[in-house]
């Protein structure tokens, strides 16, 4: 009897136990999310709003161009400030991948992208989330002035005289837009022809700007005559603030980024990153673009391109690994030998 008291008694303590870990709360959820952002402010507050309209958390964000964010994600590795970098070229998050800055997250909307090769990292770092074209924007009222000027159609018209100190473009230093262009001359020249063309390069620049979208709103305002940004930067300040733009891409080839994003390592709200990035793989986030003024084509399935013939012009064969492997090499040289990263507007 006192044996079955005992089992009695021990069944008892395990149902009590079993009872109090089925009504233990739950680990609580994240109520507010860190993102680095690097796209146009305007889409950047666009998805904030969208993300905390759908899941009612908190987006605390900073929008800094490329090279800020790496500066920033550097210095800030012992203790991150942000959980998500979200936009940039990915030849960025191959460096901060590189430099141990991100952290692996394999999400169930993978199968979403419409190329796992090209819009994926294999070890899940990052993932593209769109993808934009390397142009030129030239001031048509400039050429209007000068009857015997034509808007570039290749790398080597921005040498020509009538250029010289009016084209516009950000520093390699803090844009990715203009590292991909500075990546895509030494990949359409090779690397030792490459550095003689942007010698020549550095020499008609008026200024350098930080923001890779900028040159386009400067010298559709007629601070220059040309710009070198992405063509959707371009088409977004024709049709949105009606400026006086063309758009031309150059006939050899151009260069072309895959925006990604990546959660950083050590990210405070893991949970709330992951649901982000889960998000960010979706048509229906993807579809917002063109809503915030973006018109960059998607990466994933089930999205209208709304300007396709932003990708249907001849691309080159552009090496993100390479670009990002060697992305801190290339700005020092850059800055150093061709144009220090000072006053930049």
């Amino acid at each position: 009897m006192k044996r079955f008291s005992l089992f009695a008694v021990l069944i008892l303590l395990s149902l009590v136990v079993s009872s109090l870990g089925a009504c233990a709360p739950a680990a609580p959820k994240d109520t507010e999310i860190n993102v680095l952002c690097t796209p146009q402010e305007q889409w950047c507050q666009g998805m904030k709003q969208e993300f905390e309209a759908k899941y009612k958390i908190t987006v605390n964000y900073v929008r800094l161009s490329a090279g800020e964010a790496v500066a920033r994600i550097q210095a800030e590795k012992a203790n991150p400030t942000f959980d998500i970098w979200w936009g940039g070229p990915i030849d960025s998050f191959i460096q901060a991948k590189n430099e141990g800055l991100l952290q692996a997250y394999n999400s169930p909307n993978f199968k979403n992208l419409l190329d796992q090769a090209k819009y994926k990292d294999k070890d899940n770092t990052w993932a593209g989330i769109y993808v934009g074209s390397l142009g030129f924007a030239t001031n048509k009222n400039w050429l209007a002035a000068h009857p015997g000027s034509k808007a570039p159609t290749s790398w080597d018209d921005l040498l020509k005289p009538e250029f010289k100190g009016l084209v516009m473009v950000a520093h390699p230093s803090t844009s990715g837009t203009s590292y991909t262009a500075l990546a895509t001359v030494l990949q359409i020249r090779g690397e030792q022809a490459g550095w003689e063309y942007l010698k020549k390069y550095a020499g008609q620049i008026s200024q350098y700007t930080k923001s890779g979208a900028a040159p386009a709103k400067f010298v559709g305002q007629g601070e220059a005559a040309v710009a070198v940004v992405f063509s959707h930067d371009t088409v977004n300040e024709i049709e949105n603030n009606k400026q006086p733009l063309e758009l031309s891409f150059p006939a050899e080839g151009t260069g072309y980024e895959i925006g990604g994003m990546g959660i950083l390592k050590g990210a405070k709200h893991l949970s709330a990153a992951k649901l982000w990035f889960d998000w960010a793989l979706t048509a229906d986030a993807q579809a917002l673009g063109p809503k915030y003024a973006a018109y960059q084509a998607p990466t994933v399935s089930g999205v209208k391109l709304s300007h396709p013939e932003l990708l249907q012009v001849k691309l080159i064969d552009y090496n993100f690994q390479w670009a990002g492997d060697n992305k801190k090499a290339f700005i020092d040289k850059f800055t150093n030998e061709l144009a220090a990263a000072k006053d930049l507007k």
